[in-house]
Parts: C-alpha cells; structure tokens; sequence
C-alpha cells in the first residue's frame, strides 16, 4: 500500500509539474542585471558613501558578500503559481562558485556560531545538486554549479468545513411521550446549577482537546505530504540539468520587468471570498475569472533607468473584442473650445483626460453581459439586463452631459484672508457666534470640462440661482460658501464649463503652454505633468516653508525637473500602455547614482 502512495504521488506530481515546464506562469518577474549593467555597474552602486554608511552603521548592511556570490550582471527570476492543485512560488539566482553559496548558507544558519553551542545546518548533496530546508522552515535552498533556487510549495493547510447540518441535527430535541413514574421510586437528588456549569464547562474543555489534537494530527499529515512533494518538485527540476526559467511574457529590453496573468489573480481574489459561498448565494452571480479573462489577459510593469529619466510603463493586453472597445473609447476628437481655458505659461501642476463617453456608453450593456455570464443566468436573461440598461442610458443624450474632456490645472499657493466662524457660550450659556478674519494659505486652481448637451448646463446654473446657492457676477457665477477656499465661481462657455478660484492665469487661449498641450493631446488621450521647480517656487511663497523642509525641496528641484504620466490613444497589438515617468536635469551619471546623491546629501 505504501509503494502504491508513493506511486501516486510521483504521478501527481509528474503531472502538475508538467505544466510548469510548459512556462504557463501566473506572475514572472525578471531582474534584467546584462541590461542595467550596462547602464551602471554593480560595483558603482555599492561603493556609494550612501551605501557605505550603512555597512559601517548600525543597519550593518554589507551588499558585498552577495555580489561576491551572485551575478548581478545576469538575470535574476522570481515567478510561480498561485492557482495551480500546487501552488508554489520560485527565485533563481545565478552564482560564482558552488562551494561559497555552501559556506555561506553554513555560515548564516548556524545556531549560536558565536558561542560552544553550535548545530551545523543539514545538506543533502546530491551529487548534480545539494539541498537545504533550514530547521522549522518550509522553504528549501537548492543550488548547482550555476544556480542558487529558492523553493517553496504555497500551499495551507484547511480543515474540513463545519458541517452544519449534522452538528444541527445533533442539537435537536426529541420528544418523548410522557410516562407517569412511580411515586414509590426514591428521585435522585437534582444537580445543582454549579455542578451543571462544571460538568459542562468540563465537556467543553475535553471536546476542544479532541478537535485541536484532530487539527494537529491532521496539520501535520498535510505538511509532510507538502514536504515529500517539494522534494519531488526539486528533483524534476534539477535531475535531468536545470534549466533557467524564461517568459515570453516579461521584457527582455526593460531593466526589471514583471507579468501578471490577470485570469488567475482574478481567480486568487475570488477565492478569498470563498467562506461567503458557505453562506449565501449571491457570489455565483459576481463576475466570474474566466469571463475577465476574455476582457484583459495580463498585465506588464516594466522599470527603465537611463541617465535622464526613470520610468515605469504599465502595459495592458486586452483579449481582441475588448481592444476595439478600448480603442473606440481612448480614441477621442478633443473639443478645441476647451484650449481656450488652458493657462497661457506652464502651470505648476496638470493632469488632462480625454475619452469618447459615447462609446463607452453604447459598450457598457455588452460589457456588463459578459463580465458577469454565469451558469446562473441563461442567455435569455442576459438579453433583458443588456436591453434594460440600454433603455434606460440614452447614449446619444447622455454622452452630452460629459462628452469625455476633463482638464485639471494647478497654478499657485496663494495666502488669503477669510472669516471664520468660532461657536461658543455667554455667561448666560446661550450659544453665541463670533467672527474672525484669519490668514489661509489655499492652492489656485481650475478644473475645464465640455458638455455639449443644449439646455442641462444652463438649467442647473438657473437652478442653482433660484436655490441661492449662485450669484451672477458678470459672466461667471460665485458658488456660496466657499470663501475658505478662495471662493469658487463657475463659468459656462457654450459647451466649456470651467470651475476654479482663480481667473489669472489664462487668457485666449494661445500660450506657449497651449502649444504644447495641443501637441501632446493630439498623440495621448491621457497627459500630465508636476512642476519641481514650481512646486519649490510656491512652497517657498506660500508662509509654510521652513528652513530644512524649503532646503530640501529646493535641492529636489535643482536635481528633477518633473514627474509626467502619459498614455497614447492608440493600442498596439491589443496593448494598452501607461507612461509615469521622473525627468532628471541632469544627465552626466545615471539616475540610480542621481537619486543616491541626493539622499545623501538631505540625510545629513
């Protein structure tokens, strides 16, 4: 019986692990060291003094005895499994030499080194590999002559769910037919309430012995099925001569890129939620993993250090019937009417948004229908949630409300002074309200959207008349109670609405920063920029900065120009990509060696 289990278990295994060498992954991330070494060597990050400081302080960091065992100009992988039968998660990392990864995970392990108590870690050599599973740790250290691979099964243990219905039919009172007793038979003396407590208290206490001695036992079984099966995975893998993992997946151009399968974390969220399908049946009709996956298949994040700029570019790959949606969506004609409320000068921050709602809107039904298809809801029933939503969203009346521009500007830090209304109490303890005039510093801002529908905008504003909430002040309106933040008007210009507190800083809307706005629009339908230089300028103008905190900004400043997210209005091969990026002002060392420069010098 017990070959027939071992048996088993290598077939299980063989079988599950057959997948992993077939490269199907649910995350890959890829430390690319022979492309960013190229950029900047290993050893000029760790001679920095930043670096160096804390070798020599208390943290005691010396990054030299893993580059002494590691190649850092290679490439490192971390990737796995989270929904596969065997769960598991993966680091390879390329070495120097074989024996000093030994000595050095001797080294690290060793109990009490320092003292005459001393416990040698257990490895097991191998031959082609040597083992190492540190001591009430899961996660095994297998190494070869080019390889050092951390490996561990994920899995948890999970007990049996409670079963309801027996412990239910258990707790059932029977009834029995009423029997006259005796009355010659002499009554055994009743229980008093302690004693019931007691007993009971004791009938708890054995039960819960039992159950936690069951959980253990069982527990323990689970871990040493694990165990054996972690030694099965290592030897598939290092048998036969182990093979680097790769992807297809992650960017090989990329200093550090990353995949995510979004099928499976879709698959891993939703069995977080597992105990709530115990409970109820509302679940089954929450969208469904396989039905996101028909939407988006991945998701990449890629990191890139140059000299001038790092970045971080986030790349969506949408399966083919959402990418037509994506592109129709991202794809918009900007209303050239909302140029004429941009800023002439640059401002000292942005974030500008542009996406056709009409196009959102006549996808929305099928995008609802098949994100929530189940075996629940039959096609019939699909058809009237799709019919409903689109007979109560008009797309071409709605689509006016907000036709899909929406620019944000961020102009100064400007200190005001506001009344300010203080409650108290007289010495007759009736409440009594005083006013103040007090100093505030408040950001100046506008916020420009398009609406293009022929009578709501001028309604409402009429509306807000009628309630008192506006009043007209030549051709804007003051909202009401907003002079604590400068007081906010609002503006209607045919189909440009503009909210803001200020009106300084645009004119006709023929600047040089409109110049390049246009310009940037017409390739992103997303564009945003956040001005160092400015932000320092206005912090120092704004009666907060103090000395070091002003100091620091300044430098930052003097160091990055700015930090500006992008993302272009055209999909390439079903891909969608996402651009924030920080611009360096300087370009004679890359921006790793910039970015530890300068926290060295605000550190002291």
């Amino acid at each position: 019986m017990k070959q027939f289990y071992i048996l088993f278990l290598i077939l299980a295994t063989h079988l599950t692990f057959g997948q992993i060498n077939s490269k199907s992954y649910d995350y890959f991330v890829q430390f690319n060291g022979d492309q960013l070494s190229k950029k900047v060597s290993v050893d000029q990050v760790l001679n920095h003094p930043l670096i160096s400081k804390y070798k020599e302080g208390k943290a005691s960091l010396d990054l030299k005895k893993y580059t002494a065992l590691f190649k850092l100009d290679q490439k490192i992988t971390v990737h796995g499994n989270f929904t596969d039968s065997i769960p598991y998660y993966q680091v390879t990392l390329p070495i120097k030499n074989k024996e000093a990864v030994k000595q050095f995970l001797i080294e690290e392990h060793t109990k009490n080194k320092n003292t005459d108590s001393v416990e040698v870690p257990v490895i097991q050599d191998y031959g082609k590999y040597a083992v190492f599973t540190p001591k009430y740790q899961k996660t095994s250290f297998v190494w070869n002559d080019n390889y050092l691979v951390l490996i561990e099964l994920t899995k948890k243990y999970k007990p049996k769910s409670y079963d309801w219905e027996d412990r239910t039919q258990d707790s059932i009172a029977i009834d029995e037919p009423y029997q006259e007793t005796s009355t010659e038979t002499t009554a055994e003396p009743a229980q008093s309430a302690e004693e019931a407590a007691a007993s009971a208290a004791k009938e708890t206490e054995e039960a819960v012995a039992v159950s936690n001695a069951e959980y253990e036992k069982a527990e323990a079984e689970f871990n040493l099925l694990q165990k054996e099966q972690q030694s099965l995975f290592i030897k598939s893998l290092f048998e036969n001569g182990f093979m680097a993992p790769v992807s297809e997946k992650v960017n090989a151009a990329a200093d550090i890129s990353s995949w995510l399968n979004y099928s499976s974390a879709m698959t891993s969220l939703n069995s977080a939620y597992g105990l709530l399908s115990k409970f109820t049946s509302y679940n089954k009709f929450l969208p469904m993993q396989n039905n996101a996956a028909n939407m988006v298949k991945g998701i990449n994040l890629d990191f890139y250090f140059e000299n001038d700029n790092a970045r971080i570019e986030e790349v969506i790959e949408y399966a083919e019937p959402m990418a037509a949606i994506v592109g129709k969506m991202t794809d918009r004609k900007i209303n050239k009417n909302i140029f004429n409320y941009f800023p002439d000068e640059k401002p000292l921050g942005y974030m500008s948004y542009h996406i056709n709602t009409k196009a959102a809107l006549e996808k929305f039904p099928t995008l609802v229908a098949d994100l929530f298809q189940s075996q629940y809801l039959v096609k019939e029933d699909l058809t009237i949630i799709t019919d409903l939503i689109s007979t109560i969203v008009d797309e071409e009346a709605t689509a006016t409300l907000f036709d899909g521009d929406l620019s944000m500007f961020l102009y100064h830090v400007n200190e005001v002074e506001v009344t300010k209304k203080i409650y108290g109490y007289d010495e007759n303890y009736e409440e009594k309200i005083t006013e103040e005039k007090v100093k505030k510093n408040i950001p100046l801002f506008s916020m420009v959207f398009t609406s293009t529908h022929p009578t709501f905008g001028d309604k409402l504003i009429q509306l807000g008349l009628r309630k008192k909430f506006l009043e007209q002040k030549g051709d804007f309106y003051e909202i009401f109670g907003t002079e604590d933040y400068g007081t906010i008007f609002i503006k209607k210009d045919k189909d440009v609405v503009m909210i803001a507190n200020t009106l300084d800083y645009f004119n006709d809307g023929k600047g040089v920063f409109v110049k390049e706005a246009k310009k940037e629009l017409k390739k992103n339908y997303i564009s945003g920029k956040l001005n160092f230089a400015r932000a320092s300028f206005a912090y120092e103008n704004s009666g907060k900065a103090k000395g070091k905190d002003s100091e620091k900004l300044k430098r930052l400043s003097e160091q990055f120009s700015d930090i500006a997210v992008q993302s272009p209005k055209k999909l390439i091969d079903n891909k969608l990509k996402f651009e924030l990026k920080l611009n360096a002002l300087k370009s004679d060392k890359n921006i790793i060696l910039q970015t530890l420069d300068l926290a060295e010098e605000l550190s002291k």
